[in-house]
């Protein structure tokens, strides 16, 4: 298989899949690049990316390049975009020139306007919405470790290219160990990951607790499930099909994850000076809320105690 990979943010989740993929580049003929930066790149560049998973052991990953540098990358034929909302908009327009009308570009970040926001900056190539459930976070430099989560790509098809079905990135995941499954209706899957990790997040990051201090508590859990409704409330307003019992089936998902467990946007939301996904989560929430009539009192309340915390 003679493919051109690209990693576009290969930090936790990019350097997750990232690294199931480099371990074809010997076998294979596979050359896969990885977009890195800091003291991250750094690592990898000396001593290759380590990988720690919860049931696959651990392994050095050395993928064909890694660089921070666009201009490096060859013309791609598979790309993830592994990147944070707030790094997506540039990360796109990079990637302009990279991607031919046949490349296959799987975005696995958070969020229910990825392929909107995507599209928006790049109109060649096909791109597929996709979601994953993964409980992993950079380690320390050149290290990820993966804890929990069911570790499957869900993707579908692209709205610009009906009825397309990307067997080639079948064919790779399939050689790479990589999870995944397919859906005839993506908009049902992207909003169930946006109600699960929406909602922890919010929580999470308000009251500084890991997943497993939150579910222990009853005031926390509560606030889980009621920022859930609210997002599950949005979803049907827009006429997207959820189970009667979404809510409580987001909410047990949990179970799946370590009890230390931080999401993505916790952890950005932790350092000072750094950019974070308020906005992706909190933020979407609110002005859909607005904008479809549908109340939204639980998330408003937690965004200020959000802000309050980001300014004490």
């Amino acid at each position: 298989m003679s493919l051109n990979v690209g990693v576009i943010g290969a930090g936790a989740v990019g350097g997750y899949f990232g690294g199931k993929l480099c371990r074809l580049i010997s076998t294979q003929g596979l050359k896969v690049y990885f977009i890195a930066r800091g003291q991250h790149l750094e690592a990898i560049r000396r001593n290759g990316l380590s990988v720690r998973t919860a049931s696959e052991g651990e392994w050095i990953c050395r993928p064909t390049l890694a660089t921070d540098d666009f201009s490096e990358l060859p013309l791609l034929d598979v790309c993830l975009v592994c990147v944070k909302a707030y790094d997506l908009q540039n990360a796109a327009r990079q990637l302009r020139g990279l991607v031919s009308d046949a490349t296959a570009t799987i975005p696995l970040l958070n969020g229910i306007d990825i392929y909107e926001r995507i599209r928006a900056e790049l109109s060649t190539g096909r791109i597929f919405p996709a979601c994953t459930y993964i409980g992993v976070n950079i380690a320390a430099p050149g290290q990820i470790a993966q804890r929990g989560g069911d570790c499957r790509i869900l993707f579908g098809e692209d709205p610009n290219a009906a009825g397309y079905k990307p067997h080639i990135v079948f064919e790779l995941f399939d050689q790479g160990g990589i999870g995944y499954e397919w859906l005839d209706d993506i908009s049902s899957a992207l909003w169930r990951k946006y109600i699960f990790i929406a909602a922890l997040g919010i929580v999470l990051t308000a009251f500084d607790k890991t997943l497993g201090q939150a579910i222990e508590t009853p005031q926390l859990s509560n606030y889980v499930r009621a920022i859930m409704q609210e997002i599950a409330a949005l979803a049907r307003k827009k006429g997207v099909v959820l189970p009667a019992d979404i809510v409580e089936e987001s909410y047990q998902r949990g179970n799946s994850f370590a009890y230390k467990t931080k999401t993505s946007f916790q952890r950005d939301f932790e350092q000072a000076g750094k950019p974070d996904e308020r906005d992706l989560l909190a933020g979407t929430i609110l002005r859909l809320g607005t904008e479809l009539g549908v109340e939204t009192p639980v998330t408003r309340e937690l965004c200020r105690l959000l802000e309050q915390r980001k300014h004490c």
